[in-house]
């Protein structure tokens, strides 16, 4: 039988008790891996295990696509009228609206971030994501083509069948919403793996969808390992539909998979080196605030950071003073504390490759303005850090680093900043910040960008596309955009009067 994980809250923002099964969830049922075995979860505040998963396996995958394949052939996909996946999908969005608090709770125990960020911000976003995408559910459409008299041509936009979705661990619940929402309300079904570091919200939803009257196999959660369980899904044959948001790096990997087997269908969210642009005339106060956020929020941990801000040189140096002192004043701490604005890192995994980013920014020549130390003696926590006197080919301007780490760049004129803005493999999003509405749009309309934010950074709704230009991934999510990685269009063409 599977673990049933059960922990007690007692802290300032939150006390209760949350109690269930660990297992993978496949056909509508928690069950054990094929080997049997376990995977820890870290708390990564304290490096302590909280409890273990099931790891699953090659076999498992293969399960699970069969109950999906099941699923889709009979209580699912074009037997399943839209309104009523709609109708199911509310009600998952409800009884999560029911448990915000307690899933706020676990992404705070084993991702790190603090729970009032993950109470105002993560949840209710995610509860909106499934929302919206339920309206759609009976909204998929075809159109009728005029082509002759004699024919009645139209199309159908069609559910893919089985697919494959792989989360990352930034926003577990975030990206959990992200995938499953558009994918089940154009009626395919699910084989999803969310990240070993921190599955909980996962699994926890997943006994919601029980309790909202989902039919088995529609949505199907193997824990494990990308080497593993990831590879499985990427490369499986009767999966035709893969999404996967993380590094670029894996993004290449699971292409050449898709490739490989049966040229699946490919949506990807990948790496960012975001810039952060802030020109002379830019409300100040405000710049500061919107940059601490973009870069320190979720403790860097974010596709969409802004790591690189570059600053025009007439406020260069009252922006640079403001912004020390307000990074500076950010509380880094425990998770459960009302204060807290940055948390640990996610894994000590993640801790020792910010840390050797920073030994290599050292490295390199450039000066670190504050931070560059770990935060306190236990956890994976790391201090807000700025660097100075970069040049553009130093590892820590080009590369993603995925953590409280900035740099600050100065920049002469408009046609200067462009240039060094899109000077990155990455094309994720950028900020522009002026109070000139001609300046902002033309220089957003240059950056190579996916998003451009104009004097504000990170907002974002479900119904705005989000994706990314160059390395920084393939398709949209969100919006109306996303309803195409999920469904094939299907020309029908009627004979109503043409004889041979």
């Amino acid at each position: 039988m599977p673990i049933v994980f059960t922990h007690e809250f007692n802290t300032p923002v939150y006390k209760g008790k949350v109690s269930f099964n660990t297992g993978l969830f496949i056909n509508g049922q928690f069950v054990d891996g094929s080997d049997g075995t376990t995977i820890d979860v870290v708390n990564p505040t304290n490096g302590r295990v909280i409890t273990s998963v099931s790891e699953g396996t090659q076999q498992d995958v293969d399960l699970a696509v069969g109950a999906a394949e099941q699923a889709f052939e009979t209580t699912w996909g074009l037997n399943c009228p839209g309104n009523k996946r709609g109708l199911l999908l509310g009600k998952l969005a409800s009884l999560m609206e029911e448990h915000a608090d307690e899933l706020a709770a676990l992404e705070a125990l084993d991702n790190g971030k603090a729970f009032n960020a993950a109470r105002s911000k993560d949840v209710p976003s995610a509860i909106a994501c499934i929302r919206y995408f339920a309206g759609w559910a009976d909204k998929i459409s075809g159109r009728v083509i005029e082509t002759t008299e004699e024919r009645f041509t139209y199309t159908r936009h069609e559910p893919i069948g089985v697919v494959g979705q792989i989360i990352p661990w930034n926003f577990p619940l975030l990206m959990f919403a992200w995938k499953i929402a558009p994918a089940l309300a154009t009626g395919n079904t699910v084989v999803l793996k969310p990240s070993e570091f921190t599955p909980l919200t996962a699994i926890r939803v997943c006994h919601l969808t029980k309790e909202a009257g989902f039919p088995p196999g529609i949505l199907n959660v193997v824990t494990g390992y990308g080497n593993t369980v990831g590879n499985a899904i990427s490369s499986h044959m009767r999966i035709h539909k893969i999404a996967f948001t993380g590094s670029t790096l894996v993004g290449r990997k699971i292409m050449e998979a898709a490739g490989k087997s049966n040229l699946k269908n490919v949506t990807l969210e990948l790496g960012g080196k975001s810039p952060n642009i802030i020109f002379d005339d830019a409300d100040l106060e405000q710049a500061v605030h919107w940059a601490v956020l973009g870069i320190f929020s979720n403790q860097g941990q974010s596709c969409l950071a802004c790591s690189r801000i570059f600053i025009q040189e007439g406020i260069y140096d009252e922006f640079l003073k403001r912004f020390t002192e307000k990074s500076r004043s950010i509380k880094v701490g425990d998770p459960f504390a009302p204060d807290t604005f940055q948390g640990p890192q996610v894994s000590k995994i993640q801790y020792d490759r910010i840390m050797g980013y920073i030994d290599s920014g050292k490295k390199e020549g450039a000066k670190i303005h504050i931070g560059g130390e770990r935060h306190g003696s236990e956890g994976y926590f790391i201090q807000p850090t700025i660097f100075l006197d970069t040049n553009p080919d130093m590892r820590i301007v080009k590369e993603e680093i995925f953590g409280p780490v900035s740099v600050v760049i100065k920049f002469k004129d408009e046609e200067d900043i462009v240039c060094q803005a899109n000077n990155t493999m990455y094309g994720l999003a950028a900020a522009v910040f002026t109070k000139d509405v001609n300046r902002a749009i033309t220089t957003a309309h240059k950056l190579k960008a996916g998003t451009v934010w104009v004097n504000c950074y990170g907002l974002s709704n479900p119904n705005v596309p989000f994706g990314g230009y160059k390395q920084s991934g393939i398709g949209r999510e969100m919006g109306e955009y996303a309803l195409a990685n999920y469904t094939e269009v299907k020309a029908v063409n009627v004979n109503l009067g043409l004889n041979m």
